[in-house]
């Protein structure tokens, strides 16, 4: 199964919250959208900090899902944002998650957050930890090819 496909069969709650959109996956690379809407947003009308590591906590999380074996699970370990730029209410952000590190029991991934004209508004650098599979979740997936 590709990548997208994953993606796609693995909706989150959270992501669809933010209105993430996923352009682009594999094994190696995320790549996403999402438009800063006013209820995402601070004083003066750009995008909160939190909502800006959110999205790219996500693309991470993702990148990490797709590298998963059988049963797996992750959870975010360390997240570490640096803030450049701002991103007013009604514009596009584009997120780019590329591997660092994609090891059996942890993966780091960078992210690099621009607007539609290419500026750089921020970097998310996150370490990813690889859960075991649980029973529960390996007899799901199990069910699942029946």
């Amino acid at each position: 199964m590709d990548a997208m496909t994953i993606l796609e069969q693995t909706p989150l709650p959270f992501a669809k919250l933010l209105g993430i959109r996923f352009v682009d996956a594999s094994p190696e690379r995320v790549r996403a959208e999402m438009v800063v809407r006013d209820e995402l947003c601070t004083v003066p009308a750009v995008l909160h900090g939190g909502a800006l590591t959110a999205f790219a906590d996500t693309l991470g999380a993702c990148a990490t899902a797709i590298n998963l074996p059988a049963g797996a699970g992750t959870t975010t370990l360390e997240s570490k944002t640096n803030f450049i730029a701002p991103a007013p209410t009604g514009t596009k952000i584009f997120g780019e998650c590329v591997a660092i590190h994609r090891g059996k029991r942890t993966m780091v991934w960078q992210t690099r957050v621009t607007s539609e004209q290419g500026r750089l508004l921020g970097i998310v650098t996150q370490t990813q930890m690889v859960l075991d599979p649980r029973p529960e979740r390996s007899e799901a997936i199990k069910n699942e090819k029946h």
